[in-house]
């Protein structure tokens, strides 16, 4: 389905490539062609002589610095090489190739000649039937260039210290000004020569469900951009005799037959997917790569699941930048208006949004990881309508939501409170990612993984103003929350449910929450006693002990805090609050319980967070005047 997918979307997009122009303006290759990056141009006489050498790369901000990018171009296709003897590509390779020279020739002093020679009679070979001015200059060219006068050519040596620098930048062909790759007769020459030598293994593919098509023994276009392999990985491949089935030991892919014409398609897809080339940048959390589309040309829907994944949900800016990308206006309104809903609380439907997109169509994501240099592993991978994504991501942020108008919580900022801020590697549980995001588009309930490791960095974890750390923060609360609401969602009539809000329940008489929220009076009757340069303070030492057996922690807790009480100077209306928590709590019928579960444990947290935010404000009701953030 995967294969499938990629492919149909190759289709679309290369539908809107219908002349020369779209193609040239194009970031996807058509079949027998392959989008790479060109540094340096040869200019050449009709006669095959140099009379230039060309840079082609451009100056594109990279953080606070200009640097060198070189130029994609649509050049005759490079599929991926390897071997003691790589084979030469077609009007397009290293210097090595073209001009026999590399950083490599110190050592193996027949590194370049050999691929030299090569890509002579390989281009010769191609250029020989096409009867035009262009291909008689560079076969001129090559008969007469010679790799020891090249080093000295005025052209060449200009560029000479760069080139040997990298030697895997790529060189073109330059005749009366045209590009030679693009002239139509060497482009008919070329794609003559690559039908001729389609493979010899004819099957059914699994892909289109074509029979009798040349089958693709090797899937030799490499998948670009994903974390951390980003020169390029496989995506189907057979290499050992423990995946060959059926005897198909021949070539490494013929156990999953896909045709050459379904690889090449899967393949461009996926690369477009994943390079800077696509308007919707693809997603990156730890170790897996996202990438998304939708089975339409329009790029509205990839842009909003773009901003909906991201929350970023502020105002644009306003100002354009000369390499800024193009701004989606309508994706921009779209997603305000569901930023709103969000917020509201409202359910998020497509009468309400717009009726100039397809709601309906169908979205994919697919999640992304290279465990190894060799091949790439699917995460996940997920087909819906597209609103059925935008409603779980709404449903997503609503159960995080803490507070009205909070800035929406992104996924990495929710992944990285599982990691201590003191480590030094600030890496992710492995396989927390994918379960994470797996959770949110199928509105399933978070893995248990991630509310343990909270709580964990709760337990762990001290209040730390010079490294910005504390115990219980917006996130952590919010994650609590969320788990704990789809953990419950099913069970509507479950006692958890009347605190699982975003403020303060005053009435509820949960044990766990109550105490949590007595935790947040006493420590602010500590506060207001003492001023912040306590040493340690009840927080530090007793939170972790009072989350878990708070019958242990509390009868001393309660006793401190006749001290501070008296020594404030509104001490009074710390004892008022204490008093009336402990009449919510009844503990003469129902003493402080001798240990919390996990669960309750999270409910606890969720008292103390909610309780220490009101605080902070300002409550009209109420006869004494609160502290306002």
């Amino acid at each position: 389905m995967i294969l499938q997918a990629l492919a149909r979307y190759y289709d679309i997009l290369s539908n809107e490539i219908t002349t020369k122009e779209d193609e040239e303006e194009s970031d996807v290759a058509q079949a027998g062609y392959s989008v790479v990056e060109v540094s340096y141009a040869l200019d050449l006489s009709v006669k095959g002589d140099l009379q230039n050498v060309i840079p082609l790369a451009q100056q594109v901000q990279r953080g606070k610095k200009l640097v060198d990018k070189p130029l994609n171009m649509i050049v005759p296709e490079q599929p991926a090489r390897s071997g003691k003897n790589p084979p030469a590509y077609f009007l397009c390779d290293n210097s090595a190739y073209v001009l026999g020279i590399s950083p490599e020739d110190e050592e193996k002093p027949k590194y370049s000649s050999q691929r030299l020679n090569a890509f002579r009679e390989y281009n010769k070979e191609i250029l020989a039937k096409a009867d035009c001015v262009e291909a008689k200059a560079v076969v001129a060219f090559l008969d007469k260039y010679d790799p020891a006068d090249g080093k000295k050519d005025p052209y060449i040596a200009k560029y000479l210290s760069d080139i040997l620098k990298a030697g895997k930048a790529r060189f073109v062909f330059r005749v009366n000004g045209e590009f030679v790759h693009k002239n139509e007769k060497i482009r008919k020459a070329w794609e003559a020569h690559n039908q001729s030598s389609s493979d010899e293994y004819i099957g059914q593919c699994l892909v289109t469900g074509e029979e009798n098509v040349p089958i693709a023994p090797r899937h030799y276009i490499k998948i670009k951009g994903i974390a951390p392999y980003h020169g390029g990985v496989a995506l189907v491949n057979f290499n050992a005799p423990a995946y060959e089935s059926y005897n198909r030991k021949e070539a490494q892919a013929l156990n999953s037959p896909v045709s050459k014409k379904a690889m090449l398609a899967y393949s461009k897809a996926l690369n477009y997917l994943l390079s800077d080339a696509n308007e919707n940048k693809k997603i990156v959390i730890d170790d897996t790569t996202i990438v998304y589309w939708a089975e339409s040309d329009n790029q509205i829907y990839a842009s909003l699941f773009a901003g909906l994944t991201e929350a970023e949900f502020e105002e644009p800016v306003n100002e354009q930048t000369e390499n800024a990308p193009t701004r989606n206006k309508a994706g921009e309104k779209l997603l305000r208006s569901i930023a709103e809903k969000i917020r509201r609380g409202e359910k998020i439907d497509a009468e309400g949004l717009s009726k100039e997109i397809d709601w309906n169509a169908n979205f994919y994501v697919l999640g992304i990881e290279a465990p190894n240099p060799g091949r790439a592993s699917i995460r996940f991978f997920y087909k819906e309508p597209f609103i059925k994504f935008v409603q779980r991501i709404g449903i997503h942020y609503s159960d995080l939501q803490l507070g009205k108008d909070e800035k929406p919580i992104k996924l990495s900022w929710i992944l990285r409170e599982t990691v201590s801020k003191k480590s030094r590697e600030q890496k992710v549980a492995p396989l927390l990612t994918g379960t994470v995001f797996r959770s949110i588009l199928t509105n399933s309930p978070y893995p248990a993984a991630l509310f343990n490791a909270i709580m964990i960095r709760i337990r762990a974890d001290m209040d730390d103003e010079d490294k910005k750390i504390r115990k219980v923060n917006r996130i952590r609360a919010s994650v609590i929350k969320a788990f704990l609401k789809r953990k419950y969602r099913n069970q509507p009539q479950h006692p958890i449910q009347e605190v699982l809000v975003m403020s303060l329940n005053e009435q509820s008489t949960i044990p766990a929450y109550l105490l949590g929220r007595l935790f947040a009076v006493l420590e602010k009757a500590q506060l207001e006693a003492i001023g912040k340069e306590v040493n340690a303070s009840i927080k530090d030492r007793y939170f972790t002990s009072a989350c878990a057996s708070p019958a242990a922690v509390f009868p001393i807790l309660l006793r401190l805090s006749q001290h501070h009480i008296a020594k404030a100077e509104y001490g009074y209306v710390s004892d008022r609050r204490i008093q009336d928590i402990l009449n919510l709590l009844d503990v003469e019928k129902n003493p402080i319980p001798a240990r919390l579960t996990l669960d309750e444990q999270g409910v606890f947290v969720l008292g103390y967070y909610h309780q220490r935010a009101a605080f902070y404000v300002k409550n009209k009701n109420s006869e004494e005047t609160t502290e306002t953030n």
